[in-house]
């Protein structure tokens, strides 16, 4: 996204309950002065303004929630690693950083139906890093730091939610060491997803009343993409064009349907309001632990929204900030009720990385279409068996200079993303076990001879 603008506004601290009421207020009255023609006042298309008691009306044309939960999650367990794990994950680690790619392959740690990644590369003071599509797990080998710091990818949680995903997720820590005390919540990230008919351009820099140090306001090829309060905080939030956001970077289609079952038309745009809650906010407010957190949404969501961030109708004539009005999207927003189903759950889900059929028949096509061009070629069957024989050709001739038969060439190839989408359990070939026996042969040889014998 491109920024066009940051500026640092004023930090407020209004009472919560003050703002709820004129959230209330101030929606009731933007909503009475669009009462369309031939209607009695306080009768309106956009059903009644929220509020801690009253439902949204779902066949709103101003404002359609569709979806709303945690996004990302990030959790850390106190505990130590148990010494085996400590020497297993050293060995694949080092396999990682090989230069070869047939050693590289086997940098792998299968369990419990994943076939994790270990990675080359560790983080501070966390040597170990594996990860597939549900999790990336970052484990320390020191007493004096947690046993694991995962993220819980957001795919995950779209299928399973927080609680079930952090379900699955501890016995497959308790089988890296010893897991002392329940998850700590490092970092939770709450969204949602809505339809509006509100110009979400057509409010300056001003009409936002935070504690933020920063707004930034974004903008994708030249169309506007959003606003980021407060980068870089201990909180933030986001307001965004998620569908442009899916289409240009994410690429996470699946949100469609999920959208669609909740009365998405499939050609709206769909926004997301999210906040970034890291634990500098949460270990204050008594909420360390998972299960606390999960507990107390509704107040996390009503701090974020109410204490910390408001969109407002700017009044010229009051220089106190606190007093203004909230607008009438944010008293749409800030009164989701988290007590409440967010929507329906993905119904599929696999922990190996997989790319999409978009993106490999996307590619596959585009690399057939240009062959064919450069050939001269205008049959499809006609260049798609040209293409493979020169793709043959080439290849034979490339596994042939590494010294490897094609069959052991494409192997090799596929071995190597299966890894990476953790898709594919790989294993020593027997070739691979015959040379590394005869090695061993020649060695102990070698040193028989040498000793005299």
């Amino acid at each position: 996204m491109n920024k066009q603008e940051t500026v640092s506004p004023d930090a407020v601290e209004p009472s919560k309950d003050s703002i709820k009421t004129a959230a209330i207020q101030s929606s009731a009255r933007i909503h009475a002065q669009r009462v369309p023609d031939g209607k009695m006042d306080g009768q309106v298309e956009r059903g009644t303004p929220p509020s801690n008691t009253v439902p949204y009306n779902s066949n709103s044309d101003y404002f359609k929630p569709l979806r709303w939960g945690v996004d990302s999650l990030y959790l850390s367990y106190p505990g130590e690693i148990f010494p085996e794990v400590d020497t297993k994950l050293e060995e694949l680690k080092k396999t990682a950083q090989s230069a070869e790619d047939h050693e590289k392959v086997l940098a792998q740690y299968p369990m419990d139906g994943h076939i994790f990644e270990v990675k080359d590369k560790g983080a501070p003071r966390f040597p170990y890093i594996l990860e597939d599509n549900a999790f990336r797990i970052q484990l320390s080998r020191s007493k004096s730091m947690p046993l694991g710091y995962i993220k819980i990818s957001s795919e995950y949680l779209t299928n399973a939610g927080p609680a079930e995903a952090e379900k699955a997720l501890r016995p497959l820590l308790e089988q890296f060491g010893t897991v002392s005390e329940s998850a700590n919540v490092s970092r939770i990230d709450l969204f949602v997803d809505f339809v509006s008919s509100e110009d979400m351009e057509s409010w300056s820099r001003h009409a936002w009343v935070t504690r933020g140090s920063n707004i930034n306001q974004y903008s994708v090829d030249g169309e506007f993409s959003g606003w980021v309060i407060g980068a870089g905080g201990v909180i933030s939030c986001r307001l965004y064009d998620k569908t442009l956001e899916i289409e240009k970077q994410s690429k996470k289609f699946y949100l469609h349907k999920l959208w669609q079952m909740a009365g998405w038309n499939g050609t709206d745009k769909v926004w997301r309001l999210e906040f970034e809650i890291k634990r500098e906010v949460l270990t204050p407010k008594g909420l360390p632990k998972l299960d606390n957190v999960l507990n107390n949404l509704n107040g996390l969501w009503s701090y974020a929204t109410a204490e910390w961030l408001r969109l407002t109708l700017p009044n010229a004539d009051d220089k106190t900030r606190s007093r203004w009005p909230i607008h009438p999207l944010w008293g749409y927003l800030s009164s989701v009720d988290w007590e409440t189903n967010g929507g329906a759950l993905s119904s599929r889900f696999t922990a190996a990385r997989l790319p999409g059929d978009d993106k490999l028949f996307g590619m596959g096509l585009s690399t057939l279409i240009s062959f064919m061009a450069r050939e001269g070629i205008k049959d499809l069957y006609a260049g798609y068996e040209a293409f493979i024989a020169g793709l043959y050709s080439y290849h034979q001739r490339k596994s042939e200079f590494i010294g490897l038969s094609f069959d052991d060439y494409i192997a090799e190839k596929v071995a190597i993303k299966g890894r990476l989408f953790n898709s594919i359990q790989n294993e020593i070939s027997r070739k691979f076990d015959a040379n590394e026996a005869e090695l061993d042969r020649q060695a102990a040889q070698y040193r028989k001879q040498s000793d005299g014998e």
